[in-house]
């Protein structure tokens, strides 16, 4: 398959999952060739019909990632917050998010969701793997959108940690060097 089918697969799988919404615009239309492009989508003329796409398009979001990026929310939420209410899994969003935004971590949610103190991974799906075999949920992408659009819960909220399945000396690390914010489900949050 072509670049540009790959393109047009990718960007109606994030219309489908509500990253873009359609919007009627009168897009300019530059035909070279069999090929007419479409705003950022292209569709291509032949003998058979072919559906011609309007132009896909996101709200202004205060969070600037690619779809990438995106589909590594969905998988660091998932991994962290699957069995979590929808409330929980925005807030693990949220945490992520305000990571991005502090100046005490990454700029990116690909380096926040990645980024190792000496050799020890900030998100333990990361470290056990599970962040790369999870299945997505569609809890996950409706809490992950809302965390977006900007439902916030954390209270400001930089780390969360699961007390019952975390290490002492890592939960004592917490209590001693964070402020406590509040608990949700199985997570604790502070600051």
């Amino acid at each position: 398959m072509c670049r540009k089918g790959i393109v047009i697969i990718m960007l109606m799988q994030l219309f489908l999952i509500g990253v873009f919404t359609y919007k009627e615009e009168t897009p300019q239309v530059v035909v070279t060739g069999q090929e007419k492009t479409l705003g950022i989508v292209t569709s291509v003329s032949s003998r058979q019909r072919v559906i011609d796409y309007g132009t896909l398009t996101r709200e202004v979001l205060p969070y600037d990632m690619t779809a990438e990026e995106y589909e590594m929310l969905l998988r660091i939420v998932e991994a962290e917050a699957g069995g979590e209410d929808m409330e929980g899994k925005i807030l693990v969003c949220n945490v992520v998010l305000n990571r991005v935004e502090s100046d005490k971590f990454p700029d990116t949610v690909e380096e926040v969701i990645f980024q190792k103190n000496g050799k020890v991974t900030q998100f333990s799906p990361v470290a056990d793997g599970r962040y790369y075999t999870v299945e997505v949920s569609e809890d996950t992408i409706e809490a992950v959108n809302r965390a977006l659009d900007g439902e916030d819960l954390s209270q400001g909220a930089l780390y969360f940690a699961a007390r019952s399945g975390a290490n002492p000396n890592s939960m004592r690390w917490f209590d001693t060097h964070l402020t406590f914010l509040f608990k949700h489900g199985g997570h604790e949050f502070f600051f």
